[in-house]
């Protein structure tokens, strides 16, 4: 069977792809192949399914029947992509062979867990498939460990706070998400966890995992043991590249694509957690959907080239919400911080005085648009 589109993956950059290929041309036939259930849900929604008491089933917004006929697709839910010739023009999976003029790799990226003894009783909260398979265990649970004090480690030991859990962070790093704050803000986000009863353990990693009749024993680096009732990995993402590096197309990190969201491979394309852009990757909503919008148009014979302008980055936190921008961990930035009961006003400037980064929290969020206009853009962008 033959498609003009070809898309591999159902989360949210290839949706937002069909979204856009829709707005350009209503009648492009497009085939969507991915793993899943293909229903769609909102990802993001993740980092407070704890507090809301939600299920995995409540994430869904619209069945993968009702959403495909919405957007006139063609979807095969549960289907693994075995292999892709790219000579021949044909993608071979587990309902068949399909072949494209034009295939876009949509495949996202993996949870990453620590190469350690009993990674595999770890959890998981990447996708509402993760998250169905261990609700239940993570409702019954009262001691969490949640190892990772990044972005959505951070979003999720609050949530897991604010249902009630007992929880403890490790992180290898020094501070609360150190790879995006400053750490006076770092360490105001931390004493509002800690306030609220959440315990932290820097400097150190885990080495390894056990159970023990109803519970887990975790051994860290410092020779410390502490039991828990489980275990959640929010380390990092790593994009899934098998099937493009499988497939001859150049990959690095992610897989490597030029300003038309092009990979190295003829009228073979990428967007999303499993893309390289511009030597990067960008695991946010925004690059997402600027790329989704640019590789619509040159799916539908337009030449377009993908510009990102300066990011804004929300941190979910309801006790002391965030919004950042540009490079905030910068060692070499000046900054000028205002601290109040009201929030935290941050402006990190170069020594001409030029903005290049901000962070601002609770009442002041309101600043942040206004602010993202100042910003000096990097000159590779």
């Amino acid at each position: 069977m033959a498609s003009d589109i070809l898309i591999i993956g159902s989360g949210f950059a290839a949706r937002q792809l069909v979204k856009n290929i829709r707005h350009q041309d209503k009648s492009v036939p497009v085939r969507l192949i991915a793993a899943d259930s293909c229903d769609e849900y909102n990802k993001p929604e993740l980092s407070h399914v704890f507090s809301l008491g939600q299920r995995a089933d409540d994430l869904t917004r619209q069945s993968a029947a009702a959403w495909a006929e919405s957007h006139n697709v063609a979807l095969h839910p549960h289907t693994r992509v075995e292999s892709i010739d790219t000579a021949a023009h044909i993608v071979h999976t587990t309902a068949g062979d399909f072949g494209y003029a034009k295939l876009v790799l949509a495949t996202g990226a993996d949870a990453i867990l620590p190469a350690v003894p009993g990674s595999e009783l770890l959890y998981t909260l990447n996708s509402q498939q993760e998250y169905s398979r261990c609700e239940a265990q993570l409702a019954n649970a009262k001691r969490i460990l949640l190892i990772g004090g990044g972005l959505i480690g951070t979003e999720i030991a609050m949530d897991l706070n604010r249902a009630g859990k007992d929880v403890t962070v490790t992180d290898r790093s020094a501070g609360l998400l150190a790879s995006l704050l400053p750490p006076e803000i770092s360490a105001r986000l931390q004493r509002r966890l800690m306030d609220n009863g959440v315990s932290f353990m820097f400097k150190t990693e885990i080495t390894e995992v056990v159970r023990h009749h109803d519970s887990l024993i975790a051994m860290f680096s410092d020779g410390h043991r502490q039991s828990f009732d489980a275990v959640v990995c929010a380390i990092g993402l790593r994009p899934a590249v098998v099937l493009a590096r499988d497939a001859g197309i150049i990959v690095r990190r992610g897989v490597v694509v030029n300003d038309a969201l092009a990979t190295s491979a003829e009228d073979v394309y990428a967007l999303g957690d499993c893309a390289e852009i511009q030597g990067e990757l960008m695991s946010y909503l925004q690059p997402a959907t600027r790329a989704a919008m640019t590789l619509a148009k040159n799916l539908t014979g337009d030449a377009a080239k993908l510009t990102l302008p300066t990011m804004l980055v929300k941190v979910k936190t309801p006790d002391m919400p965030l919004h950042l921008a540009g490079d905030p961990a910068n060692p070499a930035l000046v900054w000028n911080m205002e601290f109040s009961p009201a929030g935290v006003i941050a402006k990190g400037c170069n020594e001409t005085g030029e903005l290049l980064a901000f962070v601002v929290s609770e009442d002041h969020m309101k600043m942040a648009f206004p602010m993202l206009k100042d910003i000096r853009l990097p000159a590779t962008r």
